[in-house]
C-alpha cells in the first residue's frame, strides 16, 4: 500500500487509521486527514500527534471526545477545549479542572449537551443563567443543579418541556403547588405523574391532561 492509497482510505473514514501500517500512523499527511474523518482517529495515531495542536484542534472539531485522547497540555489550551465542548458538551469532562470554572465554557458546553452541568464546578450549579441554558438544551439537566434553584419556577417550568420526568428533580413545595401544576401539564402532561399526590385527581389539572391525550389520540387516527 502507498500513501495515496492510504490517504484515499482515511478521507473515506478516518477510524480506518487503525488498521494501516505503523508507519502511516507517523505520517503527519495522513494523520491529519483521519482525525478531520474519524472520531477515534486521534487515538490510533502515532502517540506524537497527542501533543500537536494542528492536529488535536482538527480532531476535537470533528468530535468532541477526542479531547480525551490529548495531551495534558492541551487540555489545558481554551481554544481546543472551547471547540470541543462546541462539538460535544460531554468534551468538559475531559478538559483540564481549572475550565471547569470558566463561564464560557461551561455554557457553551450546557447549551450543546445540558447534562454537560455534570462536570461543571459546583459554583456553576447555583448560577440560574447556566443552570437555565443547561434545562433549555436537556431537562435531565435539573438533577444536577443546586437546590436553591429546583425550587426556581422559571427553570423548572423549562425543563419540563424538554424531560417527561424533570418535574421529578424539583423541589417538592413546587410539586404541591396548585398553580404551577397547572402551568407544567400545559408544557407536559405526562409530568403529573411526579405531581403532588394531592394534586393528581385535581378536576382542572385532569382536564388538561385528558384534553392532551384526546388530541394526540385524534392525531393518530
Amino acid at each position: 500500500m502507498d500513501k495515496k492509497e492510504a490517504l484515499k482510505i482515511v478521507q473515506r473514514d478516518g477510524d480506518e487509521l487503525e488498521n494501516l501500517p505503523a508507519h502511516f500512523k507517523k505520517d503527519k499527511e495522513i494523520v491529519l486527514e483521519a482525525v478531520k474523518q474519524g472520531s477515534n482517529a486521534l487515538y490510533h495515531a502515532d502517540d506524537s500527534f497527542r501533543k500537536d495542536k494542528e492536529i488535536v484542534l482538527e480532531a476535537v472539531k470533528s468530535s468532541g471526545y477526542a479531547l480525551d485522547y490529548a495531551d495534558d497540555s492541551l487540555k489545558k489550551d481554551k481554544e481546543i477545549v472551547l471547540e470541543a465542548v462546541k462539538q460535544d458538551g460531554n468534551a468538559l469532562q475531559f478538559a483540564d479542572d481549572g475550565f471547569r470554572k470558566d463561564k464560557e465554557i461551561v455554557l457553551e458546553a450546557v447549551k450543546q449537551h445540558g447534562p454537560a452541568l455534570e462536570f461543571a464546578d459546583d459554583s456553576f450549579k447555583k448560577d440560574k443563567e447556566i443552570v437555565l441554558e443547561a434545562v433549555k438544551t436537556f431537562g435531565y439537566a435539573l438533577d444536577d443543579a443546586d437546590d436553591s434553584l429546583k425550587k426556581d419556577r422559571e427553570i423548572v417550568l423549562e425543563a419540563v418541556k424538554t424531560y417527561d420526568d424533570a418535574l421529578e428533580f424539583a423541589d417538592d413545595s413546587l410539586k404541591k403547588d396548585r398553580e404551577f401544576i397547572l402551568e407544567v401539564v400545559k408544557q407536559n402532561s405526562r409530568a403529573i405523574g411526579y405531581a403532588d399526590e394531592s394534586l393528581r385527581n385535581d378536576p382542572d389539572i385532569l382536564a388538561i391532561v385528558k384534553k392532551f391525550w384526546n388530541k394526540k389520540n385524534n392525531s393518530l387516527k
